[in-house]
């Protein structure tokens, strides 16, 4: 048994993700290549939407994979290739994106918004009319109903 474990855990040290980067996409040098790989890492796969186009085997990763190293090799930076991917599909194309003043606004609105719905709610809970009695009706109302329906009998008895 102990072996066993020992073997499965030799197994699991020696098992590592498996990207979908083919050797056919990589650059020679090495530099280049991890850069790519870096800038990728960050990079939403649009078909996949939750995997980066490094990890993503969808035919458009593989398309700005290959365009993410074609603008290293063209001399862009980092910033710049991510920018140009940015221009060009949006934002939603980084899987973390940036913070700018609507992504402030989208990260406030939600807490704000309950926040004032819960006011909304106290308030209108404290502005209710406290019920004195089970039915809910006061004394001076059941004194006042008790005197109209008492007032109905003797009108309905004398008619």
């Amino acid at each position: 048994m102990k072996r066993f474990f020992s073997l499965l855990a030799l197994l699991f040290c020696l098992v590592t993700p498996v990207l979908a980067v083919s050797p056919d996409e990589m650059l020679a040098d090495p530099g280049l290549e991890q850069r790519a790989r870096d800038i990728s890492a960050g990079l939403r796969c649009l078909v996949c939407q939750n995997q980066s186009i490094d990890d993503s085997e969808a035919d458009l990763a593989r398309d700005l994979r290959i365009l993410v190293r074609e603008r290293l090799v063209a001399g862009d930076s980092n910033a710049e290739v991510e920018q140009y991917l940015v221009d060009r599909y949006g934002e939603y194309v980084l899987l973390r994106p940036r913070l700018n003043y609507h992504t402030v606004i989208l990260w406030i609105a939600a807490p704000t918004l309950l926040a004032v719905g819960l006011f909304g709610l106290f308030w209108a809970i404290r502005r209710a009319p406290a019920r004195t009695s089970e039915d809910g009706l006061s004394d001076d109302e059941k004194r006042v109903l008790a005197e109209l329906s008492g007032a109905g009998e003797d009108e309905t008895r004398n008619g």
